[in-house]
């Protein structure tokens, strides 16, 4: 799912400099970056996290939350992509929404890896 994710995230960012380029119908990117949304959206819905340790269920729950309010940004997203006459400024908040999910796989990596180095026993 990391690399679903990953491959997503980079074709959308590189979908996001397509409206500058020359010859790109912006119909047809408009639709392609949506698609590409929802794709997103899907994969970030099927993450789950495993923390078996208490001490890390308020992070799992923090995680979580912050998961939910990204697919909530992207269904917001969605329509406005095939509407919103000014394209550099929905490409722009459609890169901020790509850092907030780039900080967000990081931090449920860094919950998946204290939670392995936990029951493995640490530095200690």
């Amino acid at each position: 799912m990391q690399d679903a994710c990953h491959g997503t995230m980079l074709e959308l960012s590189q979908l996001l400099d397509a409206p500058r380029q020359q010859g790109t119908a912006l119909g047809n990117w408009r639709w392609t970056v949506r698609q590409r949304l929802s794709t997103l959206r899907d994969l970030l819905a099927r993450e789950s996290s495993e923390a078996h340790n208490g001490w890390l269920a308020a992070r799992e729950a923090t995680v979580l939350r912050e998961r939910n309010d990204l697919m909530s940004r992207i269904a917001v997203f969605s329509p406005q992509v095939l509407s919103n006459p000014d394209v550099d400024s929905l490409s722009q908040a459609l890169r901020r929404l790509l850092t907030d999910v780039t900080h967000h796989r990081q931090r449920l990596r860094d919950l998946a890896y204290d939670d392995v180095e936990l029951e493995l026993g640490g530095s200690e």
